[in-house]
């Protein structure tokens, strides 16, 4: 389609934030975040708290995009949803919503892969004249609380896992060892803030190593526990006394383990770029040893915003544009996907 202005709505609702963002031809114009305080309570999302939520931020966050682009709904030419994967009754409320505009509309409807957007976050930009967005192809390391995977971005159509987690997600042991030392949720900024004043080499943690480019964190987050149960045993002010280092020692094994196999990757594709995205792309530690690597190994690093880390609509508005250049429509009869690999 030959267009001159394209103004994509996106719409995520794949967990606990509900977002709706607009882009003029790939360049995010809004991104409204909604958040839901109410799991901190319970120390992690609550699916049916989540999808309840979803219900009555959805309708506001979506105005406030509108409203904050400037943009009226007659002047879209698409909208973009979060099919998956993702918590099934969050995905419902967005997929739902998503279908009723767009039939009310006359409007195209498209469908993303929530983690692909992920990848994709690195095209989001305001037009910022200093932005620059990676060439292809890519490697691009994605972590989050449910996700930890190396994919090789050929395109922005072709996108494949070439190293994912056999157990739990990187996000998962950050958030873990966080409810473990009694930090509220969510955790793993927190590890980030006190890591920060803390000496990552005190406490030496067993790196997980595991065959080719995949991860595993199940077994550090069980000797974690183990370590910090018998610290505590020994001095019952070990955590109060301690925390900045402990901190600084579980996120300095956890980044050297996501390192270890990026180096790897990058040796074995030999690709010119990197890139990180997910939620704990946001991670001060990893941001830091992200541009180290790059250049140890003299390849160009790419790091999305701050905004565009964690589960975000413009990611979803930009990969939906994307989509939108190729003819890439989604049907009425469309369901949401709680497992959606690539």
């Amino acid at each position: 389609m030959n267009i001159e202005r394209v103004y994509i709505l996106g719409i995520e609702s794949s967990c606990d934030d509900t977002s709706a963002s607009v882009t003029c031809n790939g360049k995010v114009l809004s991104n409204i975040i909604a958040n839901q305080d109410i799991h901190r309570q319970y120390g992690g999302v609550v699916p049916e708290l989540a999808s309840r939520a979803h219900q009555q931020n959805i309708i506001p966050v979506i105005e406030a995009a509108l409203s904050s682009a400037k943009v009226s709904k007659e002047q879209l030419h698409a909208i973009a949803f979060t099919r998956g994967p993702g918590l099934m009754g969050s995905l419902l409320v967005g997929t739902s919503f998503a279908k009723a505009f767009a039939l009310a509309l006359g409007i195209p409807l498209i469908e993303v892969n929530h983690m692909e957007a992920h990848v994709l976050a690195n095209f989001a930009n305001r037009g910022e004249s200093a932005f620059v967005a990676p060439d292809f192809s890519f490697l691009c390391l994605t972590v989050s609380g449910g996700h930890t995977q190396l994919v090789m971005a050929e395109s922005t159509s072709k996108l494949s896992v070439i190293g994912q987690t056999l157990d739990d997600a990187a996000g998962e042991a950050f958030d873990k060892s966080a409810k473990i030392l009694g930090l509220p949720y969510p955790g793993g900024p927190l590890i980030d803030k006190y890591a920060k004043e803390g000496n990552p080499l005190a406490y030496p943690f067993p790196v997980p190593d595991m065959p080719e480019l995949n991860f595993s964190f199940s077994g550090l987050k069980t000797s974690f526990l183990y370590f910090i149960e018998k610290q505590v045993r020994n001095n019952q002010n070990f955590i109060e006394d301690n925390l900045n280092n402990i901190c600084a020692s579980i996120q300095h094994t956890i980044i050297k383990a996501l390192i270890l196999k990026f180096k790897k990757a990058i040796t074995d594709t030999g690709v010119k770029s990197i890139a990180i995205a997910g939620g704990v792309s946001a991670n001060s530690g990893l941001r830091k040893a992200v541009t180290d690597l790059g250049i140890q190994m003299n390849v160009n690093v790419f790091i999305p915003s701050f905004e565009y880390c964690t589960d975000n609509a413009a990611m979803i508005s930009v990969a939906g544009y994307f989509k939108y250049r190729n003819d890439d429509f989604a049907t009425q009869d469309i369901v949401p996907l709680a497992r959606y690999p690539f």
